[in-house]
C-alpha cells in the first residue's frame, strides 16, 4: 500500500470538510469525529459548534478551524456559506431539540442550494431527528446530493421500521451503512457491500463517531478521484481495519475510540494510491 501522496499538492487539493456535530455536555463525540476527519486526509475541517464548546474543541484539537452558533449549548443556526464544504457531516452528539431540528432542515436546503454541490453524512441525532419528523427524511431523498446515512440496528429501526435496507436506499436514494458485526453498505440502486473487517472490541462508545469521522473525511480528500459509494465502502473497511491493528498490540476489552484514530497512521485513506 502507498502510503505516500503526489507531492505537488497543497491542502487545498483535499477539500474543506464542514461537521456540524457537539453539544454542552458532549463534545466527545465531536471531538473524536473531527480527529477521525483529518487524519482521513481532508486538507481544511471546520466544526460548527455552540458558542461554550469553542474552547474545548480548540484545546484538543488545534487542528480544526471552528463556526460558532450563536447558542451556546446546543446548534440552533448552519454557516450561511455552504460553498467552501465538499463533504458535511451532521449528527454525533447533536440532541434532538426542536431548535436543533429547525436548524438542522435549514441546513439541508443551504447545502441543496449550495453550488459545491456538497455530499452529506448523517448520523446519530442527524437520523434521530429525522426519525421523529418524516417530512425530513422525504426532504433528504429530494436534495439531489449525494447522502449518506450511518445507522446502527436501533437507529435503523426508528427511521426504516422493518423496510429492508435494498428498499430504503432506493426509495430515498440514499447509500445506507447499516452498522453490526458485518456492516452492510447499500447504494441508491440496491446494490451492497458487506464489511469483514473489525472485531467485538469496537462494540464501545464512540466507535460510530470515529466512523463518521473517516467517510467524512475521505470523502472530502477524495471528492475528484471516485464515486461517493466506493468512498464509502472503503471508510467502513478501514474502520474495521484500524480496529484489528489495535487489538494487535491489545486485548478487544481494553480497545476505546482514540485507540481506533491512533491507528490511522498506519492506512492509506487516499484511493488513487492503494
Amino acid at each position: 500500500m502507498n502510503l505516500v501522496r503526489n507531492q505537488n499538492t497543497t491542502k487545498h487539493d483535499y477539500g474543506h470538510a464542514l461537521l456540524v456535530a457537539g453539544a454542552h455536555g458532549r463534545m466527545g463525540c465531536a471531538i473524536l469525529a473531527a480527529r477521525a476527519a483529518l487524519r482521513s486526509g481532508c486538507g481544511l475541517l471546520t466544526v460548527h459548534l455552540p458558542s461554550r464548546c469553542v474552547d474545548p474543541m480548540q484545546a484538543a484539537f488545534p487542528e480544526a478551524m471552528v463556526s460558532v452558533d450563536p447558542c451556546a449549548d446546543i446548534f440552533t443556526a448552519p454557516p450561511t456559506d455552504m460553498g467552501r464544504y465538499q463533504a458535511i457531516a451532521v449528527g454525533p452528539g447533536l440532541g434532538t431539540d426542536s431548535r436543533t431540528a429547525e436548524a438542522f432542515a435549514t441546513l439541508l436546503d443551504r447545502a441543496a442550494a449550495s453550488a459545491a454541490h456538497p455530499t452529506l453524512v448523517l448520523d446519530a441525532d442527524a437520523l434521530n431527528i429525522m426519525a421523529e419528523n418524516n417530512v425530513l427524511l422525504s426532504k433528504v431523498a429530494c436534495l439531489g446530493l449525494p447522502v449518506v446515512v450511518t445507522p446502527h440496528k436501533g437507529e435503523y429501526r426508528r427511521l426504516f421500521g422493518d423496510t429492508p435496507a435494498a428498499e430504503a436506499a432506493k426509495a430515498y436514494s440514499l447509500i445506507v451503512v447499516r452498522k453490526d458485526h458485518r456492516t452492510e453498505i447499500w447504494a441508491p440502486d440496491s446494490s451492497c457491500r458487506v464489511n469483514h473487517t473489525g472485531n467485538a472490541g469496537m462494540a464501545t462508545a464512540g466507535s460510530g463517531d470515529v466512523l463518521t469521522g473517516i467517510i467524512l473525511g475521505m470523502l472530502c480528500s477524495n471528492h475528484l478521484h471516485a464515486n461517493p459509494y466506493d468512498i464509502v465502502c472503503r471508510a467502513v473497511e478501514i474502520h474495521g481495519k484500524i480496529g484489528d491493528l489495535a487489538v494487535e498490540k491489545q486485548s478487544e476489552s481494553s480497545l476505546v475510540a482514540s485507540d481506533l484514530i491512533e491507528n490511522l497512521k498506519h492506512v492509506s485513506t487516499d484511493i488513487t494510491a492503494i
